[in-house]
């Protein structure tokens, strides 16, 4: 299966990018910064990464989409890796600054942050000081991106200038996002998805993005008709509140990712919109592998043109230039991804559960054998299984755990587990068993163990 991405350009995209706007008073951020205002705090935050000397990454605290984008620019010019932190939490900070070793940071508001830390201010005024203009390797690393783990333990994905715009670039093509589009993004710019959509495809489109970030349906439906939003960019959960509701005529296509989008929930979105929801599958290490839009009778999902992909013992096996470069590949250059897949057809697959630990809450990733450990290691906690079970209130999944212990305290247990994992992981049901279901050849019987809790 061939991918249609060989002999894209990429370092001369990147070079491209770092010269000055062709249409400098072209809106970035909607009604507020110019292209040429992001460009003019890109070559500021250039010249203050450059006088620091140190190779040590910068972490980007800042919150409004014109600094991200200039600290994205400047950091390619320079050289730098910029840390994202997952959390603005002193204490996600300072775990990540072990991690790191950052000892700076870009920022938009005044925070309360870590000693010794130099602030580096986005502000406006002062001198122009232009990018410069020079290749720029696609393999270079330019972000390291923090995902919060279900004890708190955060995850640190490397991508690449090649990885986050090469599939900016590619998904601006493909559904022909230019300067004539205004983007509505309900997702933190602090996601992989959220990053793409509301920074990086605005960058290399030339779209603008609108500065907020609405998330209850009242706030999406004013925010497309009040700037006739063409694009909106948001999560399954937003989607089901807004199912059956009209969020304007401007609009022209939708996005979701972050989680698996309800059938019902799309195909309701999409009556009532007269637009499509395309669904883009893939994680932060791995960006985008495939999509589907319900609308137009796409049931299954279809790998995205860069990606070569193939399916084996259920599991799917992918290339792809948007993988995060710490991903494992084998001797043929293929990751084994973490979920059980059937093939549908010549060119498409249905996804049947994960077939490793990770599962999503709400949009959160949670790794059930964390969670287990975790219960596992409480006193009078003798054996635990975690499971992860379809929530019908619409999150997606929720995290459930059987357990033995001979006279366990549920309701202290229940405390424990509040204080020490993160909400997402937190089971929403714990039962407490003499004995855990087993099959024959000695593994846990997972359809029974599943049983016990649909009964609940």
């Amino acid at each position: 299966m061939k991918s249609l991405y060989s002999g894209a350009d990429i370092e001369g995209l990147l070079e491209k990018l770092l010269q000055a706007p062709v249409d400098p008073q072209q809106p970035f951020l909607y009604q507020k910064d110019s292209r040429e205002d992001v460009y003019t705090m890109a070559g500021r935050l250039y010249a203050a990464f450059v006088e620091m000397g140190s190779e040590v990454p910068i972490c980007l605290a800042a919150e409004e989409r014109s600094v991200i984008a200039a600290a994205l620019l400047a950091a390619m010019a320079s050289g730098k890796i910029l840390v994202l932190p997952h959390s603005f939490s002193e204490s996600a900070l300072e775990q990540m600054r072990q991690v790191t070793g950052f000892t700076s940071a870009v920022v938009d508001v005044e925070r309360e942050f870590l000693p010794d830390i130099q602030c580096i201010s986005s502000e406006r005024k002062g001198g122009t000081v232009s990018l410069p203009v020079k290749n720029i390797s696609e393999d270079a690393e330019l972000l390291r991106i923090f995902t919060g783990g279900s004890t708190g333990s955060p995850k640190i994905w490397s991508k690449t200038a090649g990885n986050i715009f090469g599939e900016a670039w590619f998904m601006a093509s493909r559904y022909q996002i230019t300067n004539q589009d205004i983007i509505l993004s309900t997702v933190s710019p602090y996601h992989i998805y959220g990053l793409l959509f509301s920074i990086v495809i605005p960058l290399v489109s030339s779209a603008a993005v609108l500065a907020e970030t609405p998330s209850f349906p009242a706030e999406i439906t004013e925010a497309v008709e009040q700037n006739s939003a063409t694009v909106l960019v948001s999560v399954p959960a937003h989607y089901r509140v807004l199912r059956g509701r009209s969020v304007g005529t401007s609009l022209r296509v939708a996005f979701s990712s972050a989680g698996m989008l309800e059938e019902t929930d799309s195909l309701e979105f999409s009556a009532s919109n007269d637009i499509g929801v395309v669904e883009v599958y893939g994680s932060t290490e791995t960006g985008g592998l495939a999509s589907r839009d319900r609308s137009v009778g796409q049931k299954f999902f279809t790998p995205l043109e860069p990606v070569i992909w193939r399916i084996a013992e259920e599991r799917l096996y992918v290339q792809s230039p948007f993988l995060s470069p710490d991903l494992p590949v084998n001797g043929d250059g293929f990751f084994l991804s973490g979920d059980r897949v059937q093939q549908e057809g010549a060119a498409g697959f249905s996804l049947h559960g994960r077939a490793d630990a990770i599962t999503k809450v709400g949009g959160v990733r949670v790794d059930i054998d964390e969670v287990r450990d975790f219960i596992q290691s409480q006193a009078a906690v003798q054996e635990c299984v975690v499971v992860s079970l379809a929530d019908k209130g619409g999150r997606g999944n929720l995290i459930a755990a059987l357990v033995r212990g001979e006279g366990l305290d549920l309701d202290n247990l229940k405390k424990v587990l509040t204080g020490g994992l993160e909400p997402a992981a937190m089971p929403k049901r714990i039962r407490v068993v003499s004995a855990i279901p087993v099959m024959p050849n000695g593994k846990y019987d997972r359809e029974a163990i599943c049983k016990l809790f649909t009964s609940l």
